[in-house]
């Protein structure tokens, strides 16, 4: 079932809890009229009062992707704010913290400013995977960073099959038409990375 944001969900203004523990959505404030529209994108004082750690972004990055293309499941050794600020997209969130309440857990959203997506923010602690999958292009993705690249623990870096049948994702596109790197094309099942976790 997709994330819809609701009162029930709601832990402080704007700031929404989902399935997946150390997951959040952000609404942020849109105002739009005949010249375009403004947003607040993310508060990290926010971020920094649900989770009770520092959020200080020391990178922020911006990818583009085009229609079909999907990126994931990647989780990295940082925690991100990431945004989409133009077009449609899927995104698929998958907790891979082995020794996470909510291992194993899936959330879906449709996010950005075209086409009714959410619009909002989320904020992805470290080690949870993230995708996503572009269905109106471009997709513009920026996403802001507790940690320089090169001084990420590299270690929290992985790549997880977007196929994986314990995941079980419904994808919006079909496989054939699906635009991916060889890397997610390579990428592990949960089982392949934690036996331990299916016994």
């Amino acid at each position: 079932m997709m994330f819809k944001p609701s009162p029930a969900l709601e832990i402080q203004p704007g700031v929404f809890k989902t399935k997946i523990d150390g997951l959040y959505f952000l609404a942020y404030n849109f105002a739009a009229d005949e010249r375009g529209f403004f947003a607040e994108v993310g508060h990290t004082h926010k971020i920094e009062t649900v989770t009770g750690q520092p959020f200080k972004i020391a990178q922020i990055n911006h990818s583009r992707s085009l229609l079909n293309v999907v990126r994931g499941m990647h989780a990295e050794g940082w925690n991100k704010l990431v945004t989409v600020i133009n077009g449609f997209a899927f995104s698929a969130l998958a907790d891979v913290r082995p020794d996470s309440p909510t291992f194993g857990v899936v959330e879906t959203f449709e996010l950005g400013p075209d086409n009714g997506g959410l619009k909002g923010s989320l904020y992805i602690s470290q080690g949870i995977a993230n995708s996503v999958c572009v269905l109106k292009p471009p997709v513009d993705y920026l996403y802001c960073v507790d940690k320089l690249y090169q001084e990420r623990d590299k270690s929290g870096d992985q790549a997880i099959s977007l196929f994986d049948p314990d995941l079980s994702i419904a994808w919006p596109i079909e496989k054939a038409k699906m635009i991916i790197s060889e890397r997610d094309k390579n990428a592990v099942y949960l089982r392949q990375k934690f036996p331990d976790k299916f016994k």
